[in-house]
């Protein structure tokens, strides 16, 4: 694939997924619009359950036949979603590479490790089965597995999580894809561990200058490994905006009781992180409004009567899915954790 540096690597539009079941059709993701640009790191927050992963599992067509899906997805002039699978194959581990969330489950426990990534190599390339084992071992060594070559004929229940998520993301980069998508990399791993995963990924775009779509529901996560942040909710995009225009001047609710709920080093002794009441809502069969109404602290009539639309706040770039967005007070005030009062109860 050719691609044009003046445009997308992915451009997203109006992607929509759902699922059958015997209740109906549960809607996933709900017309999300989006673009990576060549090189760039694209984060998705939001919590459990609002469609960042179904997102990811989409682009790459490995959802189960039962999916419902909609848009496009244009990837170097290919609509990835309507690829026959056999050229979808193709694209992915090649072009787009997965890292997937649970390191521990992820491998194959009856085959080596280096098997596992040498066969990622043999799939996509025309080379000997010593060539792709000579990859493998470069591949370990570029995302820091100690001792490669004893290291990859060992298998998956002798390395540790943090090693298991490296595999993972040497199996990932086995052939150079334009873009990779990282799924909660850091899931199950410790603080420490996090942070050299983090490290690892940071590294290996510097090698292969890959563009990278970052899944998380962990804010304080991206504020150094991003250019650009789109939060998710209940299926829909909620605000979008580069590290600055999130973490400095969001105009949405949602995204400003996340950033609340992340400890700061420098709070007081006994302060209390806010906290999100209630629980997301049925996707099944949603109420009208705003998905996000009754938890949060700045709604009005219109929140229970209309959807709010995403709009374009200051700047390009920077949109936002609430009624109230340019009207919200300074960032400080509105991440107030003792402050849970609703607008409706402060007028």
């Amino acid at each position: 694939m050719n691609l044009d540096a003046t445009a997308p690597l992915l451009d997203v539009s109006g992607l929509t997924v759902g699922f059958r079941t015997s209740d109906g059709l549960v809607k996933a993701v709900t017309d999300v619009t989006f673009r990576i640009d060549p090189g760039e790191v694209l984060a998705v927050v939001g919590e459990s359950g609002s469609g960042k992963s179904v997102t990811a599992l989409a682009l790459m067509q490995l959802h189960p036949r039962t999916a419902v899906i909609t848009g496009t997805a244009m990837f170097d002039g290919v609509d990835l979603l309507a690829l026959p699978h056999d050229e979808m194959r193709k694209v992915r581990g090649n072009e787009i590479a997965m890292v997937f969330q649970d390191p521990m489950t992820a491998l194959n426990p009856v085959f080596t490790v280096g098997s596992q990534i040498s066969e990622a190599v043999l799939v996509h390339n025309d080379v000997s089965k010593k060539a792709a084992w000579a990859r493998t071992i470069e591949l370990l060594e570029l995302v820091g597995v100690p001792e490669p070559r004893r290291r990859a004929s060992q298998y998956p229940h002798e390395f540790s999580g943090g090693m298991r998520q490296r595999a993972m993301i040497a199996m990932a980069i086995s052939n150079d894809p334009k873009l990779l998508i990282a799924d909660e990399p850091t899931t199950a791993l410790d603080v420490t561990v996090q942070a050299q995963v983090m490290e690892v990924l940071r590294e290996v775009r510097k090698e292969t200058g890959a563009a990278m779509m970052l899944i998380t529901h962990d804010l304080g996560l991206v504020a150094g490994a991003a250019d650009r942040v789109q939060v998710m909710y209940a299926s829909r995009l909620f605000e979008t905006g580069g590290i600055d225009d999130i973490f400095y001047e969001s105009r949405n609710p949602y995204t400003r009781a996340l950033l609340g709920s992340i400890p700061h080093l420098d709070a007081e002794r006994g302060e209390r992180l806010l906290a999100i009441p209630g629980n997301p809502p049925s996707l099944l069969n949603p109420a009208p409004g705003c998905p996000f109404m009754p938890r949060c602290t700045e709604r009005v009539q219109q929140c229970v009567d209309e959807m709010p639309e995403l709009v374009e706040i200051s700047g390009p770039g920077h949109r936002s899915r609430c009624h109230r967005a340019h009207d919200l007070a300074p960032l400080e005030e509105a991440l107030d954790p003792t402050d849970t009062t609703t607008t409706e109860a402060r007028a």
